[in-house]
C-alpha cells in the first residue's frame, strides 16, 4: 500500500507501526524519524498541500487531519481529487489510541497497533507512578504567544496533565483551544508554564518573552521564572510521542512540588 501523509502526527504513527517504507510522500513539516523520511517527495506545508503533486504520487491512502485549524480545505481538496483518505480528529488521549488502531487496521498491521497502544499505556503508567504525591499542580500550556492560545477541555494535553499530577487551568472550558487575556492568566494561578509553540523549533522558544509579558507580572509561574520549553513535537502532535510530552510535564510537576527555583 502506498501512503501519503499530510501531517506530522500521522507520519509518526505510520513509522511507529513499522510501515515507513510504504510512505510515498509527506508534508513539509514531517521531520521524524528523519532517516525514514529522507528523500521522500514533499507536498508543501500542511495548510498548502500541492494536490496535483499528491495525485501524481499515486497514493492508495492519504492520511489527512482535522486537528490542524484550516486543514478542512485540504481535506475537501483531497476528496475532490478522488483519493481514498481519512482525516482523524482526536481530542482526548483515548482518541489518539483509537486513531492508531484505525490506521493500523487500514495498513493491515492490527497487532502492531495494539502493541503500540499497550506500550504507550505502559510508559504512561510508569511515569504516573513516579510522580511525587500532592495536590494537582496548575500548569498552563501555551500553544501560541501572541495572542496567547491555550488548550481547553477537548485536548489530549488536559488528559496528559491529569495523568502526571497536573491540572489544566482552562480544562473546564469547552474548547479545543482558546485565546486568553492577562487577567485570565492571573486568575488561573499557574505554578508553571510550558511553552509549546506550534510550528516553532524548541531551540527558538524564548521564556523571556513570557517573563516580560505585560499584565502577567502576578502570574506565579512568571513571578518564579518557572517557564519551561517543551517541543510541540511532544505535546502538539497526537501520536506516539505524546508519551515524551507526558514525561516532560511530569518533570515540571516534580520541580514545582520540590520548590526548586529555576535559573
Amino acid at each position: 500500500m502506498r501512503i501519503a501523509s499530510l501531517t506530522c502526527s500521522n507520519t509518526e504513527i505510520v513509522c511507529a507501526l513499522g510501515c515507513g517504507d510504504r510512505l510515498v510522500a509527506v508534508d513539509d513539516h514531517s521531520d521524524h524519524p528523519a532517516e525514514t523520511l529522507a528523500g521522500l517527495p514533499r507536498l508543501g506545508p500542511d495548510l498548502q498541500i500541492d494536490i496535483d503533486r499528491l495525485v501524481a504520487c499515486e497514493p492508495d491512502l492519504v492520511l489527512a487531519s482535522l486537528t490542524v485549524p484550516g486543514h478542512e480545505a485540504v481535506v475537501e481538496a483531497v476528496e475532490a481529487a478522488g483519493l481514498t483518505s481519512i482525516a482523524p480528529a482526536p481530542e482526548r488521549l483515548e482518541d489518539i489510541e483509537r486513531d492508531i488502531r484505525e490506521i493500523g487496521a487500514l495498513l493491515e498491521v492490527e497487532a502492531r497497533a495494539e502493541a503500540l497502544v499497550a506500550s504507550m499505556a505502559d510508559e504512561l503508567a510508569v511515569i504516573e507512578a513516579a510522580i511525587p504525591p500532592g495536590a494537582p499542580i496548575p500548569i498552563l500550556v501555551e500553544w501560541w504567544p501572541k495572542p496567547v492560545i491555550v488548550p481547553g477541555a477537548r485536548s489530549w494535553v488536559t488528559d496528559l496533565l491529569a495523568r502526571v499530577g497536573g491540572v489544566n487551568p482552562f480544562g473546564e472550558r469547552d474548547a479545543k483551544s482558546l485565546p486568553i487575556e492577562p487577567a485570565e492568566a492571573e486568575a488561573a494561578g499557574a505554578a508553571a508554564i510550558a511553552i509549546s509553540w506550534c510550528g516553532v523549533e524548541e531551540r527558538n522558544y524564548r521564556p523571556e518573552k513570557v517573563w516580560g509579558r505585560a499584565g502577567w507580572e502576578r502570574v506565579p509561574a512568571v513571578r518564579d521564572r518557572r517557564v519551561a520549553p517543551i517541543s510541540e513535537a511532544y505535546l502538539g502532535r497526537p501520536g506516539p510521542r505524546v508519551v515524551e510530552g507526558a514525561r516532560r510535564l511530569a518533570a515540571l510537576v516534580a520541580e514545582c512540588r520540590s520548590g526548586d527555583p529555576r535559573e
